[in-house]
C-alpha cells in the first residue's frame, strides 16, 4: 500500500505539475495526509510547502480549503497554481477575500458548489461568517490547510487572533484533515499549533531551518545619518536583485529615491501605498523590472522569486523570527546569497514601543458586559451582532474576545457563539484576569527584541545564534557569517572553552527542548546552549539566558520538568 502511494505521488507530481523529484520532506507529508493523518509541515522559506497541500488535495476526493492571512500571499498562490496547471482540469483555484467584488466572490462559490474549483483561498476573518462556513460545509471539504500556522500561536511572534476560530470551525466543516504549514515554529509554538488547531495525533515533517547558502553580516553603527548612508551605499555597489527592509513608511520612501539616484531601479512598498501601486511593485520585482524592492515587513510573504541575491535591514526587525522569514527570501535558487543587518542599538526603542501594545481595558469592559448580558439574557451571542451592536472594528472585538477566552472568562462554542463562562464573574475581574494575559503577550515580544540585540551584539558564530533561537543545534561554528571570518567566533569559543569566563556543569542538566519551571517565572523550554549559558523560553516572561554557573550554585532555581 505504502509502495503505491509513494508512486502515485510521483506520478502524479509529475504529470500534473513537471516535477520529477520531490524535495525532503515532501513526499512524507503528502502521504501521509492522502493516508488521512493530519500534518504539521516545519520547512524552510523557498523549501515547498505549497507543494504538499497541492499533490495531496488533488490526490483527494473533495475540495481543499487554503487559509492564508494575506490578500497578496492568495494572489502569488494563485498565480502558482495557474502557472502550472496551464489549464489542466482539476488545478482550478478560486478565492473569497475583500479586495474583490461581488461578482468574482459569486463566481468563486458557484465553482466550489459545481466542483469545478479544486483549491478555494480564504482569509482567516471569513472564518467569523457563518454564511461562509455553511457553504465550505456543504462543499464536503476533504483537506483543509492553515498556511503560515505560527500565526495561530501566542508564543508565536505574528499572532493574529483570527486564526483562533480555526480551531472550532472544523466540527462544523465535518471534521477534515488538516495541514498546518509554517517556516518558523520553535517546539512551544508546534505544541500550540496542534492545541488550537485541534489537530488529531499529526505527522510531524520538520525539516530544520538553516540555509548554508546564505551569508549572515551585521555592520554596526552609532550615527543614525551615517547608517542611512552606508545603507545606500552597500546597496548600489550589490549585485543582481534584492529587498531591503526598513521599519518605517517613511524611510521606505527616503531609501528608494536615494537607491534611484544612484541608478539603481528601486521602489518603495508599505501598506499606505493605493493597490494598485502596491501591485504595479509587487510585478515589477518578480518580472525583473525592478531591482530592488524598500519595504516594510508589509512586503514578501510568499513572494516567490528564486533569485534574490540580497536581502539587507536598514532597521532591526521585531523578532529573530520576522527576521529569519525576511532574510529567507533571498537564495530560493540554493545559490549564495548575502544578509546583512545594518545594527544601531538605539533602534531597538522603536521595536520595543511597538511591542507595548496590550488589551485596552474600556474595550475589554464593555466586551466582557454585553457578553455577559446575552448569555443571562440568551444563552449566547454571534461575534456579528456584538460587533454591530457596540460599533468596533473587527481587530478590535477579536483582540479583545481572544484575551477573554485565554483568560478564561468568555468560551466560544462549535457555533462561533460566544458564551460568558461563570455569571458569578465580575466583569472588572474578567478585565483584569484579560489584562494580565495581555501583558504576558507584551512581556513575550519585549523579550524576543531583547534575542534581536542577542543577535545583532553576538562575538560568536550568528548562524549558531539563530538556529538556537529555533531550538536547532549546529555543532561547529558555520563558516559563512562575519564572525567566523573575522576569527570572534573561533576565539570567542575558546575563551568559553579555556576557562576565561564562568565554566558550565560538566554534564548540564538541562537538554535542548526540555520542559522545565523556574522558582519566579514558571514553566520555560530550554531554547539554546552556549558553553556558559542557556536561553530558556518561559510562557509568562519570554527569552531569558541564565548563566549555568548560577543554575549550579542554586540547585533549586530551575528544574526540570517530567514530561506529561
Amino acid at each position: 500500500m505504502l509502495r503505491t502511494v509513494a508512486s502515485t505521488i510521483r506520478r502524479t507530481a509529475k504529470e500534473r505539475f513537471g516535477w520529477r523529484k520531490l524535495r525532503p520532506g515532501q513526499a512524507e507529508a503528502i502521504k501521509a495526509l492522502v493516508k488521512g493523518a493530519d500534518v504539521l509541515v516545519v520547512m524552510p522559506t523557498g523549501s515547498g510547502k505549497s507543494a504538499v497541500y497541492q499533490l495531496a488535495g488533488l490526490l483527494l476526493d473533495g475540495p481543499t480549503v487554503v487559509v492564508s492571512p494575506l490578500i497578496a500571499l492568495q494572489r502569488d498562490q494563485l498565480a502558482g497554481l495557474a502557472a502550472r496547471g496551464g489549464g489542466k482540469p482539476g488545478l482550478e483555484a478560486v478565492a473569497v477575500n475583500s479586495a474583490q467584488g461581488a461578482g468574482q466572490t459569486s463566481h468563486a462559490w458557484e465553482s466550489l458548489r459545481t466542483g469545478e474549483a479544486e483549491f478555494i483561498f480564504l482569509a482567516p476573518e471569513q472564518l467569523a461568517n457563518d454564511a461562509v462556513v455553511d457553504r465550505l460545509a456543504q462543499a464536503r471539504i476533504s483537506l483543509f490547510v492553515v498556511d503560515e500556522a505560527h500565526c495561530v500561536s501566542a508564543w508565536g511572534h505574528d499572532f493574529r487572533p483570527d486564526y483562533l476560530r480555526i480551531g472550532d470551525v472544523m466540527e462544523r466543516l465535518g471534521s477534515p484533515r488538516i495541514a498546518a504549514l509554517t517556516a518558523t515554529a520553535a517546539p512551544p509554538v508546534r505544541a500550540e499549533i496542534i492545541e488550537k488547531l485541534k489537530m488529531r495525533r499529526p505527522v510531524q515533517i520538520i525539516q530544520g531551518f538553516d540555509r548554508p547558502n546564505l551569508r549572515l553580516e551585521v555592520h554596526r553603527f552609532t550615527d543614525g545619518r551615517r547608517k542611512q548612508a552606508a545603507v545606500v551605499e552597500k546597496v548600489e555597489e550589490l549585485v543582481g536583485t534584492g529587498l531591503v527592509y526598513t521599519a518605517t513608511r517613511k524611510d521606505t520612501e527616503h531609501y528608494a529615491e536615494a537607491l534611484r539616484a544612484s541608478g539603481r531601479r528601486a521602489a518603495a512598498y508599505h501598506a499606505g501605498l493605493k493597490a494598485a501601486e502596491r501591485e504595479q511593485v509587487h510585478t515589477g520585482f518578480l518580472a525583473g523590472q525592478i531591482e530592488v524592492v524598500v519595504a516594510t515587513s508589509a512586503f514578501g510573504m510568499g513572494i516567490d522569486k528564486p533569485d534574490v541575491r540580497f536581502v539587507v535591514h536598514a532597521d532591526v526587525s521585531e523578532s529573530l523570527d520576522s527576521y529569519y522569514q525576511e532574510i529567507g527570501r533571498a537564495g530560493r535558487d540554493g545559490a549564495p546569497a548575502l544578509t546583512l543587518l545594518f545594527y544601531r542599538s538605539e533602534d531597538l526603542g522603536l521595536r520595543n514601543f511597538f511591542a507595548s501594545g496590550g488589551g485596552q481595558p474600556d474595550v475589554l469592559t464593555t466586551v466582557a458586559g454585553a457578553v455577559q448580558k446575552h448569555t443571562k439574557d440568551e444563552g449566547s451571542v454571534e461575534p456579528s451582532v456584538l460587533k454591530e451592536e457596540l460599533e468596533l472594528s473587527h481587530t478590535r472585538l477579536t483582540n479583545a474576545v481572544n484575551l477573554l477566552e485565554q483568560a478564561g472568562a468568555i468560551d466560544v462554542d462549535g457555533q462561533g457563539r460566544l458564551h460568558y463562562t461563570n455569571p458569578r464573574l465580575k466583569v472588572s475581574t474578567a478585565v483584569t484576569r484579560a489584562g494580565e494575559v495581555g501583558e504576558a503577550h507584551v512581556r513575550v515580544d519585549r523579550s524576543r527584541v531583547e534575542m534581536m540585540r542577542g543577535y545583532a551584539e553576538t562575538m560568536g558564530c550568528r548562524r549558531q545564534f539563530l538556529l538556537g533561537y529555533f531550538g536547532e543545534e549546529l555543532p561547529k561554528p558555520c563558516g559563512n557569517c562575519d564572525t567566523c571570518s573575522s576569527g570572534s567566533a573561533t576565539v570567542n569559543l575558546i575563551d568559553l572553552r579555556d576557562g576565561n569566563r564562568s565554566k558550565p556543569p560538566k554534564s548540564p542538566r538541562f537538554a535542548l527542548n526540555a520542559q522545565v519551571k523556574h522558582r519566579e517565572w514558571g514553566r520555560g523550554v530550554v531554547m539554546r546552549h552556549e558553553p556558559d549559558r542557556i536561553t530558556v523560553l518561559f510562557e509568562q516572561v519570554g527569552y531569558r539566558t541564565l548563566s549555568l554557573a548560577a543554575l549550579q550554585a542554586d540547585d533549586g532555581l530551575l528544574v526540570v520538568q517530567k514530561p506529561a
